[in-house]
């Protein structure tokens, strides 16, 4: 279970966001001390992130230094993996103290059931070729393998690979990820939400069903992200001070939601 209000950020990609962006990721989280009772990354807040056995990447590590301090005050935080950063470790779950998850989580925000996925690989037809690589790159055999290489090459070959990033946007504008958050909530009434990331299209709507559908964005467009209380959820813009700028919210138990003027 995660507390309420619970922040929810996703798909700040740090190492090829901008030196600003990061900042900004860094001072948001910092904010959060006092004011959140739970954070959730929904997956890629690192471009590239991976565990050797004595390094890790030097990119984002104020941002790191920020979740650490919002743990230690005692509030938790869940980092459910992306694409980009799903070979995380000790270092997150033992010396940070983030529950680290690979995978759809399920369980309770407040009292909403919800259901989290970073959103890579879900589409049957688009994402075909990339399950395949999935296998791959997630197998054990070839993580080993990668640690065997020098840190700086291996972070070079995985940042090359991954220059996309930097503009990457859902073709489809998140539709696909849309409509197979409805047609989850359709299957499955006992869930209330379902957050996914990946398609850095910023989204908050009720599906037919009633239940809630949302993503958060990407840092990398705009600073958005979820605040999710136990009546209402809100989509949410960093200014740069910690009330952010509500752009929409839905009640738990309204037919409708009005967009915030």
């Amino acid at each position: 279970m995660l507390p309420v209000p619970c922040y929810v950020l996703s798909d700040t990609h740090l190492g090829v966001a901008s030196d600003e962006t990061a900042a900004k990721v860094a001072a948001f989280i910092k904010q959060l001390n006092g004011r959140a009772a739970s954070l959730l990354i929904n997956g890629d807040l690192f471009d590239f992130w991976f565990e050797w056995r004595h390094v890790i990447p030097r990119e984002g590590f104020r941002v790191l230094a920020a979740i650490g301090d919002l743990v230690d005050s005692g509030t938790p935080v869940l980092w459910n993996a992306g694409n980009h950063d799903c070979w995380g470790g000790d270092v997150l779950r033992k010396d940070l103290g983030i529950s680290y998850h690979i995978g759809a989580w399920r369980g309770t925000i407040g009292t909403w059931e919800t259901l989290v996925e970073h959103g890579d690989g879900l589409r049957r037809v688009e994402d075909r070729r990339y399950r395949a690589l999935r296998t791959v790159i997630r197998n054990p055999w070839s993580i080993r393998a990668f640690r065997w290489l020098h840190p700086d090459v291996g972070s070079w070959l995985a940042g090359g690979s991954s220059r996309a990033s930097r503009v990457y946007r859902a073709k489809d504008r998140g539709e696909g990820l849309r409509r197979i958050a409805h047609a989850t909530l359709d299957r499955d009434r006992a869930l209330d939400l379902v957050i996914f990331g990946h398609t850095h299209v910023a989204a908050l709507e009720r599906a037919p069903s009633g239940g809630v559908y949302a993503n958060a964005g990407s840092w990398l467009d705009d600073p958005t992200y979820l605040r999710v209380e136990e009546s209402r959820i809100s989509l949410e813009r960093w200014r740069g001070s910690p009330e952010g700028e509500c752009l929409h919210s839905i009640d738990r138990c309204a037919e409708e939601s009005l967009p915030q003027s």
